[in-house]
């Protein structure tokens, strides 16, 4: 039975481990979900912690931004060169960022990143989304989209889902259920 045991725990630690996946791939970032710290990064990236500090990492360097206090996860959005300029607003509507009480922590040639909070049953303005956008939910609570048109979705986010948007989007957001906070990385 030990002699099993053993031959098991050697085959275990000698086959191949897998590589982790991305939670979000395509042409214009990956994002990576990490517990602790980030390694040195191939591209540009912003790092966001699950408690809402984000920081712009050069590509080359190592993160240095603390994650979330009780559990050290943060996401790694890795900057890919494919930048797409903005969409010309012709909605009527305002751009989505930014909003009523929204706050820009962090803005420079690559990306803008906001910090948001919705107000439970408060739709913000109808807005219209010029630039793709990576959002990490920090709250459990759930979003109901609806659109000019009328059209209605909700989702239920908790913490730590993250989106990635595209962007020529245009619609309204209310908090419909918990709480919702998110930390909101557009793309230049």
């Amino acid at each position: 039975m030990i002699q099993t045991l053993l031959l098991c725990a050697m085959l275990l630690q000698a086959s191949p481990q897998t590589a982790p996946k991305p939670s979000i791939d395509n042409d214009r970032v990956t994002v990576w979900e990490v517990t602790g710290h980030a390694a040195v990064q191939p591209l540009d990236a912003v790092v966001v912690s699950l408690s809402g500090n984000a920081a712009f990492v050069p590509k080359g360097t190592t993160p240095n931004v603390p994650g979330d206090s009780s559990t050290g996860r943060s996401i790694v959005i890795d900057l890919k060169d494919h930048p797409v300029a903005p969409i010309a607003n012709t909605s009527g509507y305002p751009l989505a960022m930014p909003r009523p009480g929204s706050k820009k922590i962090l803005d420079n040639d690559r990306v803008i990143v906001w910090d948001y909070a919705w107000a439970p049953g408060v739709p913000t303005p109808m807005h219209f989304h010029d630039k793709d956008v990576v959002v990490l939910f920090l709250e459990d609570g759930d979003l109901s989209s609806t659109t000019p048109d009328g059209k209605v979705t909700t989702n239920a986010y908790t913490p730590g889902t993250v989106r990635f948007n595209t962007r020529d989007r245009t619609h309204t957001e209310t908090l419909v259920r918990g709480k919702q906070h998110a930390i909101i990385t557009e793309l230049k």
